[in-house]
């Protein structure tokens, strides 16, 4: 009975729980709801709030009002584009009439000196060896290789000179009165050939320093000779970090220049025989084969022994173009080829006869030279017979490059192996080290020089792609490598110090979050790090008919002589001819130059331009993002047109459409046209997005391979803002008695830094600012005449190009040029009469803001918000700011110097979008916090910005963008007051509750402001991912799918498989020694650690076990912190080894995608009207008047859905091949370069086709001897 009575009263107690629970879910449905009609009144508050005080703040009114006499004209676009192609064709034209002067000089100085004695007291300025008044200690020059012989020769030293710097030349500290020489570190200094070059070019002085005199513009002018060395001007001090890899023919001036495109086939001996040494020579001659080409040759690499495979099984049967990424495939995969079986030489010439065939028939590839070099340690025979199958009978359209490698080499390979090179217009190298694999392999380049010599003629003119100056592409990997190895060392040194707060799951946590920012894309903080450039150049020819020959023969196995072949004559005629490069003339160009010339203000705000070349590449675009971290990407000079201009078709990556292919083939042909297409593009760092129409003109840049493109927004763009006619500067500046127009920038202002006002050729200025003022006093000078754009002086001389057969007149002539009077200066006209009429019209802004307002009023908002910047920035690159209340001293940099790009700073671009969704609004924006670049938001600043458009009835254009920025902190106070208030006075329940969360979210989906300052900056989407998922779903939100096809992703670097190594007794003789040195320097290490416990050790990661490394650092000085643990034991060290080591990786080229939102306006007002719906749809979103703002209100007592994250992180594109053999399987659309010259009639005179290699003292047998001895006694 009890028991029942007890279960009665449960269940009463249960109900009445029950009850009270309804009871309480009915109260909060009534209590704590807030309404509709509240939050829109919120809305509607905070948005003409912010409206009211933006306008008073920024005189708005005042700024369009200063704009009234302004014309509007129409943009035409066809025009426009071919204005700038000609420009820029003249400027190209000044820097080929400088090349070809050097040219001329170059070849008649040889002529007349180069069978001159060099004086043995013979001094000059060695780039490498100058000393400089700013030696950075740091940096580490590379010293000249050192040879036994210079123990006893004594060299004169090198010719000293005084620097300074220049900022013409990126502020490096120059010697313009003369040049200095760089010598790579491959080639001997003092040899021969390479010091009679030095000698006679030191004439070229004159002529750099007249080109320079002539044309101030010029860069750096050089020529790049065939044995090596290269004489540039200025002359400078030649730096590397962290050695000197520099050789000037592997770079695209010269070997573009030397020779005319080619489709090369590499066939490497892969049989049993090149096992070892042999095989690491291959693959070093492979490498500097590949060293050579570019952009406009292509490749294949074969491997052959009993079969004949592709180094690359994607590119097979095919020739893929010399891009660097390409390149860089073919380079790591030559390191996975084996040795074995016997060499099939019939199979694989047939196989490269065959390929070649088919490309040439079929037009394709470099559709001009041929080669195939053949990388072997000896033949059976010569193949007579494949040669005149498929060489011979076509008039040997096919060179065959022979490279003999071994230093014990038969008689009969020699003489086989050289005539296969002979018969068919190669050259044969027989090569036995490493150290000469360059210097060889290099002679290929003469021997395809040799049409371009023989003709004379014809200086073929070539424009490079871009590169970035000095840089080598080749030392990223390096660079990178180095960064891991420190981050290992930083790694082992933190174990050590606290071996559990380093094991902890949040400290390795830490750490990944780390490694994934440190592998970011975007935020590339060090492009000012290098400069890009393109460069122009042509070829220098010898002018000699014959010369004396020296050449090495094989007598026998063990003995070479030298033979001298002398010219000799027969019935008047010199028998031995020769055709020889002597090297090649070039100057650069630098893309800032070609950019200032294209006149961005012409184009206006959100448009651009960019040039294109003959393969579809970016020469200049405003998206080329070429680095990242500070280290050049490996394929930043082959970025494709498609790549950067992204369609808004929804395609998925590398889905390309029919039409913009089109585009695409028209651009690259040059041809004149235009096409109105529907674009997208990201802005601040890849974390916004928009998308709009775009009018795109072209017109190709005659005789360049060059087009230039210009992009026009199709709205706002179609017209554009000038000053009425009779405002020049000059006139109005005589009117009003001599008055300079600079009274009109007097405080707080700044000019767009990369734009081209006016520029002074003989004088420095501390900022751009400064020039301006210059040249605005000069202005308002009587005489003062607007510069004439320079022109080559050719063209003031009306003559063409002398030749050299006009004999000795001529020459003599050619050694004094006559160059053209200069300007001192050069002056935008058109830019300089925008700037001075939007300064003239807006200087009352200068003023006080309490000037053109009652103090009260004023009074109250800056009581309100504190420190604020009022800023105008005008469609001629001018920026003004006024503080409120004035400051005469901050310790952040003023608003212009942080923003001065005017119609390029985002909160520009996007305030004139903003204006065709609503002309009254304000463009609101933060800075964004991200986990790379986490924001301090009690020091973040507010911007908001306006869109000021000047109309003329029926047209209409943006003339300026006026804004304020102000502390984070006041807007928030200002957002909070107004979402705690409810209408009437009546008691309600606001953002002050704990049961609901507000947020300010801009257009792109980021927090502006939250009740958490943490979340200021971030994406709405990562904080409230359900919410989120809801606007997309309504279509409040859009997500952009955006590819980025100019990613670096990291792959993990492949270890070395021991399976793979051919163990024969060599080898095994080979690992035996490796392990007696490496046991001996282990020792001899443990001897020396127990003597010295303070020792420090820096040592190479790669050449140790992470074990041996970590013992290593057990004894490093830093052991003496107490705070460090003690020494592990090996059985723990195992345990946490895998957390401390880093997977090396290296950088690859790749694509990434994500999602970006936008809001759409279209029908938002219905998308937003709608009710809570309990906690089906837990939220409230208005759009804040007058702002591109989304006042966003979430009932917190409902529990957040578990959706995924809306991550606007990229992703990495996953194909199901390699991005190269991906870009290799979907070609697209290249155009020839215009100049092949592949053949001379008079070639076949040339008898040099090989050179041996000598046979040099050695003295590897003694420790050889001393091992074998050792190993059996």
């Amino acid at each position: 009975m009890c028991y029942r009575t007890g279960i009665f009263v449960l269940l009463l107690l249960l109900l009445s729980l029950d009850s009270r629970d309804c009871s309480s879910n009915i109260q909060y449905d009534v209590a704590s709801k807030i309404s509709f009609n509240t939050v829109q009144a919120w809305a509607v508050k905070l948005g003409t709030e912010l409206y009211h005080f933006g306008e008073f703040i920024t005189r708005k009114k005042e700024v369009q009002d200063s704009f009234k006499s302004a014309q509007i004209e129409s943009r035409d676009g066809e025009k426009l584009v071919q204005n700038m192609a000609d420009d820029i064709r003249a400027m190209m034209e000044l820097k080929i009439s400088a090349v070809k002067r050097i040219v001329e000089a170059a070849e008649n100085m040889a002529f007349d000196k180069q069978n001159e004695p060099v004086p043995e007291d013979f001094q000059f300025y060695n780039s490498k060896e100058m000393e400089d008044l700013y030696e950075d200690q740091s940096l580490t020059t590379t010293p000249e290789p050192e040879f036994t012989m210079e123990n006893w020769i004594i060299r004169p030293p090198s010719k000293n000179a005084h620097l300074l710097q220049n900022p013409h030349f990126s502020n490096i500290p120059v010697n313009i009165n003369i040049s200095s020489v760089h010598v790579p570190t491959n080639v001997y200094t003092w040899a021969t050939e390479v010091i009679k070059g030095i000698h006679w070019s030191e004439g070229l002085d004159t002529h750099f320093i007249n080109n320079y005199q002539s044309d101030p513009t010029l860069s750096w002018q050089y020529f790049g000779s065939s044995t090596g060395f290269m004489r540039h001007y200025p002359a400078m001090k030649w730096r590397a970090d962290p050695v000197d890899i520099y050789d000037c023919r592997t770079r695209a001036w010269y070997m573009e220049a030397a020779a005319s495109p080619k489709d090369v086939v590499i066939l490497v001996d892969r049989s049993g025989s090149m096992t070892g040494q042999r095989r690491d020579i291959a693959k070093h001659v492979v490498t500097n084969i590949l060293d050579t080409l570019g952009n406009n040759d292509f490749v294949s690499v074969m491997t052959f022994a009993d079969t004949v495979e592709e180094i690359v099984p994607c590119f097979e049967d095919s020739l893929v173009q010399a891009t660097l990424a390409n390149l860089r495939e073919l380079k790591l995969a030559l390191d996975n080829f084996e040795t074995m079986e016997i060499a099939n030489f019939s199979a694989a010439l047939t196989r490269a006869f065959e390929l070649l065939e088919i490309y040439r028939n079929n037009s394709g590839g470099a559709n001009c030279n041929q080669a195939i070099m053949l990388v072997t340690d000896g033949v059976p025979y010569n193949y007579k017979e494949l040669f005149e199958r498929f060489n011979w009978k076509y008039e040997t359209p096919v060179r065959v490059f022979t490279y003999l490698i071994g230093r014990e080499v038969k008689v009969a390979d020699v003489r086989e192996v050289k005539w296969m090179a002979c018969a068919n217009r190669g050259f044969y190298v027989h090569l036995s080290t490493l150290a000469e694999v360059r210097e060889r392999v290099l002679e290929h380049v003469n021997v395809l020089a040799r049409p371009l010599v023989l003709q004379r003629e014809k200086h073929p003119v070539v424009w490079t792609p871009v590169y970035a100056n000095v840089t080598d592409p080749k030392v990223a990997d390096y660079l990178w490598e180095q960064r891991e190895r420190a981050e290992q060392k930083e790694r082992f040194m933190s174990q050590r110090r606290d071996k559990a707060l380093f094991n902890s799951e949040k400290e390795q946590n830490r750490r990944w979050k780390i490694t994934q920012m440190k592998q970011g894309q975007y935020s590339e903080l060090g492009n000012s790090k290098y400069q890009l450039m393109t460069s122009v150049s042509m070829p220098v020819y010898d002018l000699r008919h014959n010369e004396n020959i020296t050449e090495n023969v094989l007598i026998n196995e063990a003995y070479w002589v030298s033979v001298t072949k002398e010219s000799v004559e027969e019935n008047g005629q010199k028998e031995m001819r020769i055709a020889r490069l002597l090297g090649v003339a070039g100057t650069d160009v630098p893309l800032s130059e070609i950019q200032a010339l294209m006149t961005p203000y012409k184009i206006g705000v959100n448009g651009y331009a960019f040039i294109v070349t003959n393969n579809g590449y970016i020469l200049i675009h405003p998206d080329l993002r070429p680095v990242f971290q500070q280290i050049l990407k490996p394929s930043y000079n082959s970025v494709d047109m498609i790549e950067v201009e992204l369609f808004d078709d929804d395609r998925s990556p590398r889905n390309f459409s029919k039409e913009l292919t089109a585009l695409r083939k028209e651009i690259i042909d040059q041809k004149t046209g235009n096409k109105l297409m529907n674009i997208k593009y990201h802005m601040e760092d890849m974390k916004r997005v928009s998308r709009g129409k775009r009018h795109y003109y072209w017109t190709g840049i005659s005789d360049s391979p060059f087009t230039l493109v210009v992009s026009i927004p199709e709205n706002y763009g179609r017209h554009r803002i000038t000053p009425p006619p009779t405002d020049d500067i000059h006139r109005l500046s005589l009117t009003s008695k001599n008055i300079s127009a600079r009274q009109y920038l007097s405080n707080k202002w700044s000019v767009h830094p990369d734009w081209l006002y006016c520029r002074h050729y003989e004088r420095t200025f501390s900022s751009p600012e400064a020039e301006l003022l210059y040249f605005l006093e000069r202005v308002a000078r009587p005489g003062w005449r607007w510069p004439a754009k320079p022109r080559p002086p050719e063209h003031h001389k009306n003559k063409g190009h002398e030749r050299h057969s006009e004999g000795t007149e001529a020459r003599e002539r050619n050694k004094s040029p006559n160059i053209a009077p200069r300007n001192e200066y050069y002056c935008d006209h058109g830019l300089m009469q925008a700037l001075v009429y939007d300064a003239r019209n807006t200087a009352w802004f200068n003023k006080s803001i309490s000037d053109s307002a009652s103090d009260d009023k004023a009074a109250e908002f800056i009581q309100r918000f504190g420190y604020i910047v009022a800023f105008l920035a005008t469609h001629s690159g001018l920026t003004r700011w006024q503080t409120h209340p004035s400051r005469d001293y901050d310790d952040k940099p003023e608003f212009g110097k942080q923003w001065p790009r005017a119609i390029d700073e985002v909160w520009y671009r996007r305030a004139v979008e903003q204006h065709y969704v609503d002309p009254l609004s304000f463009v609101y924006s933060v800075d964004l916090s991200t986990e790379k670049f986490p924001l301090n938001v009690s020091s973040a600043m507010v911007t908001a910005a306006h869109a000021v458009f000047h109309g003329d009835g029926h047209r209409k254009t943006p003339a300026a963008v006026v804004g304020f920025q102000f502390k984070h902190e006041r807007l928030s106070e200002w957002f909070e007051n107004i979402t705690t208030s409810c209408e009437h006075n009546k008691e309600c329940v606001t953002c002050l509750s704990d049961n609901w969360d507000c947020f300010l979210v801009d257009s792109n989906g980021w927090i502006i402001v939250s009740k958490d300052t943490t979340q200021t900056g971030q994406f709405f989407g990562k904080i409230r991912p359900d919410i989120m998922m809801r606007l997309v779903e309504d279509d409040v939100f859009k997500p952009v799918h955006i590819i980025d096809y100019q990613a670096v992703c990291f792959r993990e670097k492949k270890t070395t498989n021991p399976a793979s190594s051919l163990l024969t007794p060599l080898e095994n003789l080979r690992l035996i020694m490796a392990w007696f040195l490496a046991t001996t320097i282990w020792i001899y290490n443990s001897i020396a650690v127990g003597l010295a416990q303070a020792s420090s050790y820096s040592f190479d990661y790669e050449f140790l076990t992470p074990t041996v490394a970590y013992q290593n650092y057990e004894n490093d000085e830093d052991t003496d912190d107490p705070s460090m643990s003690k020494p592990p034991t090996r059985m723990l060290e195992r345990d946490f080894e895998k957390l401390v080591l880093i997977n090396r990786t290296r950088p690859t080229p790749c694509d990434r995608e994500m999602y970006l939102y936008q809001l759409d306006y279209k029908n938002l007002d219905e998308k937003l009207n709608k009710p809570v719906r309990e906690c089906d749809r837990p939220f409230y979103a208005q759009l804040v008047n007058y702002t591109n703002m989304l006042l966003v209100v979430v009932d917190a007592m409902c529990a957040k859905v578990e959706v995924p994250i809306f991550s606007i992180d990229a992703t990495e594109v996953q194909y199901n091949e390699s991005l190269p053999c991906l870009k290799h399987m979907h070609p697209l659309y290249r155009k020839q370069p215009n100049s092949c010259i592949r053949n001379h009639t008079e070639e076949s005179n040339i008898d040099m086709c090989g050179r041996g290699s000598l046979q040099q003292k050695n003295i590897l047998w003694i420790p050889l001897i001393i091992t074998i001895i050792l190993h059996y006694f």
